[in-house]
């Protein structure tokens, strides 16, 4: 297949997109996990993939988290981004996004999943659109129908989610208040 036919089918499968679920350890996040003497468990996410997914919502794309650990603060990041469906502590990913896909009304192909790790494939491959971030392991790689540039933590949820608001034809409608905003203050 060529270059143009690939960019082709991914932007087929960007249109279909009316839920982007994500993981979090390694997509939301670095991957790093910093744990206190106290036990208390700490992340850094990144401030533009949180606009990036509250733009994203904005459109009419629903948001999901599902991640293997439990921890407040990912609750709490979940809340602060309008994720509209948070499933922790989540160790059989694939049961839980077949509950999230029937919960919600959509087809699997409507769905686009983004991990990370091994434990990442099962729900990837029963969805639209499976998104890797580069330092995934080879195996996640090669079944990701797109790998972002950027790293988890670094700017990868953002860029799937301009990714999705271009191919959906919503993307300038989004930047259009900023670049008014722009002008009014010049």
């Amino acid at each position: 297949m060529s270059v143009s036919q690939n960019n082709i089918a991914l932007t087929e499968r960007l249109k279909n997109i009316r839920l982007l679920v994500l993981d979090v350890d390694g997509v939301m996040t670095d991957g790093g996990l910093t744990i206190g003497d106290d036990g208390q468990e700490y992340k850094t996410f990144h401030a533009h993939d949180g606009l990036g997914m509250k733009l994203l919502k904005a459109t009419g794309v629903n948001l999901a988290i599902i991640t293997g650990r439990t921890s407040e603060v990912v609750k709490k990041r979940a809340e602060s981004t309008g994720v509209a469906h948070f499933y922790q502590g989540a160790e059989d990913k694939l049961a839980a996004l077949q509950d999230l896909i029937k919960l919600s009304g959509l087809e699997a192909a409507q769905c686009a999943f983004m991990g990370d790790d091994v434990v990442d494939l099962p729900p990837m491959l029963n969805c639209g659109l499976a998104i890797a971030v580069p330092d995934s392991p080879d195996l996640l790689l090669k079944h990701a129908h797109y790998v972002t540039q950027k790293k988890g933590g670094r700017g990868a949820v953002r860029e799937v989610c301009e990714l999705i608001m271009q191919a959906q034809g919503t993307f300038d409608g989004q930047m259009a208040r900023f670049l008014t905003q722009a002008s009014i203050s010049n």
